[in-house]
């Protein structure tokens, strides 16, 4: 059972998490509109993560090398999936549509991680679940204004779709049971990606071109060194270790939602950085995330509950099962005794 400090660090890990991975949207949109192709900002930015990584992972993995080789096929799934899919997936959807709409497509991927659960080992969402996924969902169209009336790019809404399908991935293939530390899953996943995507853009079936002079950033003309050095620094490493840590200790399906709050994260940054001040719609939105979270993570301490009740049932149940037994055995001696005692007085 997980001790409320666990849980708490836990929901630091993922908040810390979501409120690192809002600046990446913002970071890729000042690159892309300088020149650069979404797969080689992808790529830029999972492969000097994956280097930054790359020494605390092997002082980590130092005598564990064998989990490294026992979970090659997860760490190639989250490269693929979790990191370079993801991120793939949701850059080239910000080219057709709004940085909002395209992050509430993405964030379906909830709903991915409740389904996958419930078809992968049998975890039937219960009312308190399905009501905290309609909570979290309408606060995000709330929001992200999605109320009024307009016309989406179908291709924007299939990358973005394949965006959610790389989230859902994350927070499944995070949590799930490895040996590996999370510093060695998320510098060997982002070193598979990275490979992968370099691979593809070699072969000229990625485009990717780069430019290499200011991009403007907040309304400043700034190096591209640096959303570069911040989507590989913030919104990758310490983002994704941050994910990693928090899915462990709170599962994939929490973990989901604790990560809507990203979109809550992404208002505020706009409103701090670019004086995008949240309407009385969008804070009614937030409340109503904060509610769907929190109407999960009572569904997800239940089964705790049962199962303590059903420890605590048990001693008195072995219990009472050897009194039983000790006083049917007492009458019984008891009754040999009397039988003997009469044949005795016979004789």
């Amino acid at each position: 059972m997980r001790t409320a400090q666990h849980a708490r660090a836990g929901f630091g890990f993922a908040i810390g998490s979501s409120a690192a991975f809002s600046t990446s949207g913002a970071l890729a949109k000042s690159l892309i509109d300088a020149g650069w192709s979404p797969a080689a900002a992808v790529t830029a930015r999972i492969t000097i993560a994956a280097i930054v990584l790359a020494i605390p992972a092997v002082i980590a993995m130092r005598g564990r090398w064998r989990a490294l080789r026992q979970s090659g096929g997860m760490v190639l799934a989250y490269g693929l999936l979790a990191v370079a899919g993801a991120q793939l997936c949701y850059f080239n959807a910000i080219q057709h549509l709004p940085v909002g709409v395209a992050l509430m497509l993405e964030y379906m991927g909830t709903v991915l991680v409740v389904a996958w659960m419930w078809a992968r080992h049998g975890h039937r969402p219960r009312r308190l679940t399905l009501a905290g996924t309609a909570a979290a969902l309408g606060g995000l169209a709330l929001v992200l204004g999605l109320t009024g009336a307009g016309h989406l790019s179908p291709v924007g809404v299939v990358w973005a779709l394949g965006a959610a399908f790389g989230l859902a991935a994350f927070f499944i293939l995070a949590a799930g049971r490895t040996d590996l530390p999370p510093v060695a899953l998320a510098s060997t996943g982002m070193g598979a990606g990275a490979i992968v995507l370099l691979v593809l853009g070699g072969v000229g079936l990625l485009p990717m071109h780069a430019t290499f002079g200011s991009v403007t950033l907040l309304d400043h003309q700034v190096s591209w060194l640096i959303p570069v050095a911040c989507l590989s620094l913030v919104a990758a490493v310490f983002a994704y270790l941050a994910g990693i840590m928090g899915a462990r200790m709170l599962g994939a399906k929490l973990a989901s939602f604790v990560g809507l709050t990203e979109v809550m994260f992404a208002v505020l940054i706009a409103w701090l950085l670019l004086g995008q001040l949240p309407t009385g719609m969008q804070l009614a939105g937030g409340a109503l995330i904060v509610c769907g979270i929190a109407l999960v993570r009572v569904d997800e301490l239940r089964p705790a509950a049962v199962t303590t009740a059903a420890a605590t049932a048990a001693p008195v149940a072995a219990a009472e099962l050897v009194a039983g037994e000790t006083a049917a055995i007492s009458a019984a001696e008891q009754q040999e005794l009397a039988e003997q005692q009469e044949l005795a007085a016979q004789r």
